[in-house]
């Protein structure tokens, strides 16, 4: 029986050593951490020694920057888009600008050189600016002089930490020397040692794992053991450069401005007559100035004794410049992305305005192509200074605001202006493929809503039409004129149109079919429509209105104006 019962007691041992190994492999592949370390180049995507990884904040981005000479770069659009959207790509120039309340500093790109308007100029101990390959990329302690953030480089695997705000944030120190792995797991790669002390910060906590920055900015996950207890962190704020105010001059009463369309001297001589009736009109807008050459060169209109009659009646007098009454050679592109043209064109705007004694500009560039975005809020920047420095006030007109003119920047406009004008009309214009209202209830009130998302209430002005358009659709095709409010009612009285109130668009709406079978439409702008708009207006509490343009008005119209104005 023993000599049986030992070889059985042998072979159980083995089941039982054999299980043991195994169960110690289970055990192993499970629970065991592994020491398997990631490519940390790969990790990072490390493609050359210039190469940079971003960290922005508590998060990698996908735009790289450059170490060039020992100086960290990023490309132009990155600068912007992260760090300062006030710097200026001079393309044309070959030149870096940066614009603040009072000068423009410009940089030559692919040297350390700059100067600026007040005289100033130095040298920096490295190429400010430089291209490579057809890209501009900028140097961050360059940016640093005009921004507030931080940067530090770590050239062991080439990375970046950017810190660009200073909100409170969760921070652990971690007790004992430890590994911070890609993802929470005894099993997942090994990114960097953490050490005893170490602070990290401390992103998200899971059950067994939390994802930290470590202090060297790798972003990975470590044990909830290996951490001390996570608390609340202030950091401390860099405030190494501090912005210079743009100032702003704010008129203590309701705006209420008329655009005066003048399109020869001799159009002056009608002041008197359309401001006769104007009750509570404080300001005029003569259509004087406009673009007359790609050099920047101004064609003027304007006349010192416009101005005096004005001032007697107590009205001001902002000048209009334009850029689509001139030559039609001229190429506002042209004109505002070369500096050279940019300083000529508003040096004529401002010795126009002084000279005659006018009190303000408005700017009113229309049609500007979305490539042209960046030149054009240069050209505002560089225009605001000039009106500061000459006590003018600026005031810009602007379409309804929609995703498509974006690039018009009612958010800078309303840092550097006085004055943001939405010209609440042309909701339905000329090119329209359908008849409608030339602006609508609605449409007013979503240009405003839009305005104020960007612009402080206190600075937008709302334009209305003095007009409107008569609209005749034959056989599929649409075609209209536009028309003074006079000439509107002439046309419903002449043609026993019919008005019904239109709730919607918040006027009257006429029609009638010609013998030929033409459809004829009109929305009537008058006193009540004005006074539809004038309520939303009194609603959001804006700075004031002004119109387009005087002469078309009827009479009734001031009374709704003067009220509003008056409160």
């Amino acid at each position: 029986m023993k000599k049986k019962v030992i070889p059985a007691i042998i072979i159980i041992a083995l089941i039982f050593i054999i299980g043991g190994i195994y169960g110690y492999d289970l055990y192993k592949q499970h629970f065991s951490y592994t020491s398997e370390r990631v490519d940390l180049d790969s990790y990072f995507d490390i493609t050359s020694d210039s190469d940079v990884a971003i960290i922005l904040g508590d998060e990698r981005i996908e735009e790289r920057a450059l170490l060039l000479d020992g100086f960290y770069y990023m490309d132009f659009a990155s600068v912007q888009k992260y760090l300062n959207a006030r710097f200026y790509n001079g393309e044309n120039d070959n030149t870096l600008i940066y614009t603040t309340a009072s000068k423009i500093i410009t940089a030559d790109v692919d040297t350390g050189n700059w100067y600026d308007t007040d005289g100033g100029s130095g040298t920096e101990q490295y190429v400010i600016a430089r291209r490579v390959d057809d890209v501009l990329y900028v140097a961050l302690d360059y940016v640093k002089k005009y921004t507030n953030f931080s940067y530090e480089g770590f050239t062991d695997h080439n990375h970046l930490q950017l810190t660009t705000s200073w909100e409170d944030r969760d921070v652990a120190t971690v007790k004992k020397d430890t590994k911070l792995r890609i993802r929470g797991g005894v099993k997942s790669e090994i990114l960097v040692d953490l050490n005893k002390g170490d602070k990290v910060v401390v992103l998200e906590t899971m059950e067994n794992w939390s994802k930290v920055k470590s202090p060297d900015s790798y972003i990975g996950y470590v044990e909830n053991k290996r951490l001390s207890e996570v608390k609340s962190e202030s950091p401390i704020p860099v405030t190494d450069y501090v912005e210079e105010e743009y100032t702003s001059i704010s008129r203590d009463h309701k705006i209420n401005l008329g655009f005066h369309n003048v399109a020869s001297a001799a159009g002056n001589d009608t002041f008197a007559s359309y401001v006769d009736g104007a009750k509570s009109l404080n300001v005029i807008s003569p259509t004087w100035l406009t673009i007359a050459s790609n050099e920047g060169d101004v064609r003027s209109f304007a006349q010192t004794s416009y101005v005096n009659a004005a001032h007697d009646r107590g009205i001001e007098v902002w000048v209009l410049v334009d850029n689509f009454t001139g030559p039609d050679d001229v190429s506002t592109s042209e004109v505002i992305s070369h500096a050279a043209s940019r300083a000529k064109l508003i040096e004529g705007i401002i010795s126009e305005t002084t000279g005659c004694g006018a009190d303000g500009v408005n700017l009113d560039f229309e049609m500007i192509a979305t490539s042209d975005g960046q030149s054009y809020i240069e050209f505002v920047r560089e225009l605001s200074i000039a009106c500061r420095k000459n006590g003018l006030v600026f005031s810009i007109d602007n379409y309804v605001p929609m995703n498509f003119n974006d690039h018009y920047d009612l958010k800078e406009q309303g840092i550097v202006a006085d004055y943001v004008i939405i010209m609440g009309y042309d909701e339905h214009y000329g090119g329209s493929d359908e008849a409608g209202s030339v602006a609508s209830l609605s449409y007013v009130e979503n240009g405003i809503i839009n305005a104020l998302e960007d612009v402080d209430a206190s600075k937008v002005i709302n334009a209305v039409p003095f007009y409107t358009r008569i609209w005749h659709t034959s056989n599929g095709s649409v075609s209209s004129e536009a028309v003074s409010m006079k000439t509107q009612q002439e046309y419903i009285a002449n043609h026993g149109i019919e008005l019904t109130w239109d709730a919607e668009a918040g006027q009257y709406y006429g029609e009638f079919t010609s013998s030929d079978g033409t459809l004829n439409q009109v929305w009537v702008e008058d006193a009540e429509s004005i006074s539809q708009k004038i309520t939303s207006m009194q609603y959001h509490n804006i700075a004031g209105i002004a119109a387009w343009s005087l002469g078309m008005e009827t009479s009734d119209i001031w009374d709704v104006i003067a009220a509003y104005v008056e409160g």
